[in-house]
């Protein structure tokens, strides 16, 4: 039960009065679009090892405890959360009310309370508001999110890592962060709490972004930061469901949230013209360079990072679902920057060839998504997502499989990574192509394709694809030196074999899906 008293809080400000008081504080201004602009300071991106989980009755027998799901005790967040309560007691503050999850039937009342007018923008831009779908007044929040960024924790004495700390606690339903101004931190900690939430409602969460046809064809996009989930998802021919989080239950897919937090390194209104438009009045951009003088956004400006970002309303992209819920999903890419320039551009999963990969979660960690990465570096990532996910792989694995048995839904695994060699020597897959690719997928048109088989990888690969070179579709053809190729894809196809190994028993049917080196 949360006892802090809010003397000094301003309840569910209007973005007008929220903007306002941006400007005046300084905690951010204006740009030549109408978005304000923030800088986060020295964390301009996620810091998961000092994300923990309050280890209880609740939690002891059920996370998938170890360097991703870190626990603290009891006693060490009762520490932090004392001192922290008397920390902002007194203190301005912001609060906003709203949900997790745009289906009635799955969602999530929150209170999001920040010590920064801009930190509570940003909740009410990325989560659902309450008015938003006409849901009941008398609103009781179920989950409370405390954020203070003038707060730090005693690592000695309290158990974190350092002064900054994200703590989850399950059975008291609080959140707490603290020493970092990163406003990622808390989109992630509420996405962290659905994925222990669901499954036990039977319903598969997941880190993908959705979209749906002009027929109600609905398509999922998996993927890490930085590979293309927002980007691809955002397609003028299909209404966009949601960026980045959603959830699947018996009736269908639904967004968790109800709005957009886009990366925006290099961001060219002819590639990207959705979040090019998006960004206006409402919207908050984070450690985007402003031009003085004429206060435009530099894009192309990485100097502070190249984890910069925008979050809007998910109404500010033209002919968005709201309610952000649709139906079951008939297409499901994966999607992978591979920095090694060997995976295939596109190639098609069987059941337990999605499973594995699934539960594998290979790309290429890039600059700025993190603290301390400065150039792509090769990850698993589980679930493509293992930050945010408390339970074991194998359990949103198994409702990965039970959804494609169920609804049919074919899969594609797609590269946006590298092509003709590795980073440095090769380059980026054209989007172009990608689009094209993804295209072809969602209408079929790759399914009336012969295919090759991949011997290394294990994997399925079109032997045509409608607007892309046949030559490229096979990533050996692309390699000037084949013998470095088959030592460069027998080097990646060995670390997906010797990660898929920390799962322990696994059926033999999802292991032997996966490469053989």
């Amino acid at each position: 039960m949360l006892d802090i008293k809010l003397v000094n809080a301003h309840m569910n400000l209007p973005v007008p009065a929220l903007v306002e008081m941006i400007v005046q504080s300084k905690e951010g201004l204006l740009s030549s679009t109408g978005a304000l602009s923030v800088k986060t300071g020295k964390f301009t991106g996620r810091s998961p090892d000092d994300k923990f989980i309050v280890d209880d009755e609740v939690t002891h027998n059920s996370i998938d405890w170890g360097k991703v799901n870190r626990p603290i005790s009891e006693e060490n967040f009762d520490k932090i959360y004392q001192r922290m309560k008397k920390h902002i007691e007194h203190k301005e503050l912001f609060v906003f009310d709203g949900y997790v999850g745009a289906d009635p039937d799955n969602r999530l009342p929150i209170r999001v309370i920040n010590n920064r007018a801009w930190h509570n923008l940003f909740a009410r831009q990325i989560f659902i508001r309450p008015h938003q779908n006409g849901w009941e007044k008398d609103f009781r929040p179920e989950f409370t999110l405390i954020s203070a960024d003038d707060f730090a924790a005693n690592p000695v004495s309290e158990g974190t890592r350092t002064e900054t700390f994200i703590i989850i606690n399950f059975k008291r339903k609080i959140v707490l962060i603290g020493g970092t101004s990163y406003a990622g931190e808390i989109k992630k900690a509420m996405f962290s709490i659905m994925n222990f939430w669901l499954p036990r409602k039977g319903i598969f969460p997941m880190h993908c972004s959705a979209n749906v046809g002009k027929e109600g064809e609905v398509a999922l996009f998996f993927g890490l930061s930085g590979t293309g989930k927002t980007t691809l998802s955002a397609d003028p021919s299909r209404r966009l469901i949601g960026d980045d989080e959603h959830g699947w239950s018996d009736s269908g897919v639904f967004n968790f949230e109800g709005g957009c937090y886009a990366k925006c390194i290099n961001l060219k209104k002819e590639h990207e013209p959705q979040i090019w438009n998006a960004i206006k009045f409402g919207s908050l951009m984070e450690n985007v360079v402003i031009i003085n003088g004429a206060r435009e956004p530099d894009f192309a400006d990485g100097s502070l990072t190249e984890n910069t970002r925008v979050v809007y309303p998910l109404d500010f992209i033209d002919g968005a679902v709201i309610p952000s819920v649709a139906g079951h999903p008939k297409v499901i890419i994966f999607l992978t920057a591979d920095a090694f320039g060997v995976m295939p551009p596109i190639a098609k999963l069987t059941k337990e060839g999605a499973m594995y990969h699934f539960m594998s979660g290979y790309t290429s960690k890039l600059a700025g998504t993190e603290r301390g990465i400065t150039e792509p570096k090769e990850t698993f990532s589980q679930c493509f997502g293992a930050p945010f996910m408390p339970l074991h792989a194998q359990e949103y694995a198994k409702l990965l499989g039970e959804k494609i048995s169920e609804h049919g839904t074919r899969v594609y695994l797609i590269n946006t990574g590298w092509t003709g060699g590795p980073y440095g020597i090769g380059r980026r897959m054209n989007l172009s192509y990608t689009r094209t690719m993804v295209s072809g997928a969602l209408t079929g048109d790759i399914e009336k394709s012969s295919m090759r088989h991949h011997n290394i990888f294990n994997l399925d690969m079109p032997s045509t694809c409608p607007g892309i070179p046949s030559e490229i579709l096979d990533p050996r053809n692309t390699w000037h030196d084949k013998d470095k190729y088959d030592s460069a894809a027998k080097r990646l196809a060995a670390l997906f074999v010797k990660n898929f190994e920390k799962f322990g028993n696994v059926s033999k049917e999802i292991a032997s899906a996966g490469p053989r080196p």
